[in-house]
């Protein structure tokens, strides 16, 4: 080549790697279900994904029985601005049911009950079958994301072999940690993520918690439920606790002597020293109580590094975290069990949900829930006002206005800065959950393109690794992501 044409050549190559977009180090992912795909066309949904937010990873629902991450809009809510205008809660093809929506290869699943779990949704579809090879041509990455949450025996053959056995015992909806036949299946699906799919990671998650929180409804949602509903209490838990040193005899009387408490404060019968007091008399009588909510937290904690332990076996390259549950931002007592330096052992990053549209109207229910049980003797703004405090908010809005208003950007930011801290000196990353159209009350607050934007910039300030764009493509509007994407590029990673 001559001094001509290389000079030439150069100056070409310096106006291609100047009109390129960069390579962001920020991981900016979207959770997506196959409905999406399905509906719209891997090709159109990438384009919109990278076009709109600059989106670089797909975080794909590939097992649920539940309408949080998979299927379309939740009927009653609006239709987004794209896909199917339509719910798909009737009872034809294609309607929402809920399983796999990969092909499971079984002989992983020698060891293990559960067989049947397969979504027919849509038939033999595999949903990254079909939208890996496109991902891979774009740079995207693809991670698997799977959640807790089951079906029952009528769409899920021999699951009755797997649940939780509650107080009152019964079997519950939910599975069992400690239970060879959950786990098993546990191990098995991140290991036919790992073997069958040229994946990047894998992200499960539960939004559950331990008995004794569940009993005084330490959790976002309605009323409290019967708190004889409380789990787990089922022949392993009770075998692992005994393992432990825990009277189970003692833990179930605790348990009656608690379960009895908050019925009684449900229909406003106070003890003669209070709620609050009488809470502490059981505690400090049953220690037990609290150590049996501590094995349900070790117990998924030991899931998690055997599901961590068992990618790294088969593929070291793939990466492999969780989704924290957003009841993280209201109960601090969830909040103490999420112990960010013991979850970085075995995590090789953390969603942590920050949703702080959704976020106003979920810490209001949960004020108004612990208000009807153990703290009934505080008035409930006065409550609100204490859990700003502990848990190092600022003053958002008052009780009455808090669902219509929803948490400010400095909520995400708060959050987003303590678990940076928290996770200083190791090398798990911070994916901040970030909430756009995640559905609320009529009156409740809803997204904008401003304050997602706002929510984004929010937790880049906080030194975040990336951001998750959440709950599922199929209920967000696009200006709305777009309003994502408008942060990302104005912080320079597109």
């Amino acid at each position: 080549m001559n001094r001509r044409k290389f000079v030439q050549a150069g100056a070409v190559s310096a106006l291609a790697a100047a009109a390129a977009p960069p390579a962001s180090s920020k991981m900016i992912g979207i959770q997506v279900g196959a409905v999406s795909f399905v509906d719209e066309g891997v090709e159109k949904v990438l384009d919109t994904f990278q076009q709109e937010a600059a989106v670089n990873t797909l975080f794909i629902a590939t097992f649920t029985y539940g309408r949080g991450i998979a299927g379309r809009q939740v009927p009653g809510q609006p239709l987004p601005d794209h896909g199917k205008q339509e719910y798909d809660n009737g009872s034809g093809p294609g309607t929402f049911q809920g399983g796999a929506y990969t092909r499971p290869h079984m002989e992983y699943f020698k060891d293990t009950v559960l067989k049947d779990f397969r979504a027919p949704d849509f038939g033999d579809y595999d949903v990254l079958e079909a939208v890996l090879p496109s991902a891979r041509k774009r740079g995207m990455k693809t991670i698997c994301w799977f959640e807790d949450v089951w079906g029952g025996p009528e769409r899920v053959p021999h699951v009755g072999q797997a649940q939780e056995r509650r107080f009152n015992g019964q079997n519950a909806g939910t599975l069992c940690f400690n239970n060879p036949n959950y786990k098993n299946w546990l191990l098995g699906m991140v290991e036919d993520y790992a073997r069958s799919y040229d994946i990047d990671g894998i992200m499960w998650g539960s939004e559950r918690q331990g008995a004794f929180s569940d009993a005084i409804g330490a959790a976002h949602g309605g009323l409290p439920q019967n708190p004889t509903n409380v789990t787990c209490f089922c022949e392993h838990c009770e075998r692992k606790a005994r393992d432990r040193g825990i009277s189970v005899e003692r833990a179930r009387a605790g348990f009656t002597a608690l379960c009895n408490f908050v019925a009684a404060a449900g229909q406003g019968k106070r003890p003669v020293d209070g709620y609050y007091v009488q809470l502490w008399r059981l505690m400090l009588r049953y220690p037990e109580l609290l150590a049996w909510e501590m094995l349900w937290t070790d117990s998924l904690r030991e899931t998690y590094a055997a599901m961590h332990g068992r990618v790294k076996q088969i593929k070291p390259s793939v990466g492999v975290g969780w989704h924290i549950w957003h009841n993280n931002s209201f109960s601090p007592i969830y909040r103490a069990e999420q112990d960010l330096s013991e979850l970085s052992k075995y995590s090789d990053f953390l969603k942590m949900v920050m949703y702080h549209n959704c976020g106003g109207e979920r810490m209001a229910g949960y004020i108004r829930r612990v208000n009807s049980t153990v703290f009934r003797d505080v008035p409930a703004q006065e409550l609100l006002d204490f859990h700003y405090r502990v848990l190092d908010y600022k003053q958002e809005k008052p009780l009455s206005q808090l669902a219509e208003s929803g948490f400010s950007s400095d909520y995400v930011y708060r959050e987003a800065k303590r678990a940076h801290d928290a996770l200083a000196g190791s090398k798990t990353q911070l994916w901040p959950g970030i909430d756009i159209d995640i559905p609320t009350g009529r009156a409740s607050s809803k997204s904008s393109p401003q304050s997602t934007k706002d929510a984004v910039l929010a937790a880049f300030k906080a030194g975040s690794d990336g951001v998750l764009l959440s709950r599922k493509y199929s209920e967000i509007r696009l200006p709305n992501l777009r309003g994502a994407g408008d942060a990302i590029r104005e912080l320079g990673f597109a």
